[in-house]
């Protein structure tokens, strides 16, 4: 078994994320790039962004902390704060920090 602390996490990796030149900052917390299941805490600093990219299965973003918003290349957006859970499209998308937020990526992939 494995304990992580979300709230430590997200203390640690904004204040990364607010420091580094590309204003983010993440960690896998489980599973990696062999594993059908991953989750990811992503720390992004207000105002940036996770460009366009495929989605690799079913997905969430769960927000921990701040403001973000979840686009489609279709044009549909959707915004989140704190508590808010996310499904990502099953198209490109990206994420955009309306506020300083953490982010936890969940994804189960399917390709």
């Amino acid at each position: 078994m494995q304990k992580s602390s979300l709230s430590e996490l997200t203390e640690h990796h904004l204040t990364t994320a607010r420091g580094a030149s590309s204003g983010r900052s993440a960690q896998t917390l489980q599973g990696g790039h062999d594993s059908v299941l991953r989750q990811t805490l992503i720390a992004l600093a207000e105002g940036q962004r996770l460009d366009e990219h495929e989605n690799p299965g079913e997905a969430t973003v769960h927000v921990l902390h701040g403001a973000v918003r979840l686009g489609s290349v279709t044009g549909d957006t959707c915004d989140g704060t704190a508590g808010d859970l996310l499904t990502v499209p099953d198209a490109r998308h990206s994420l955009h920090a309306l506020k300083d937020a953490v982010v936890l990526l969940t994804v189960a992939k399917t390709r």
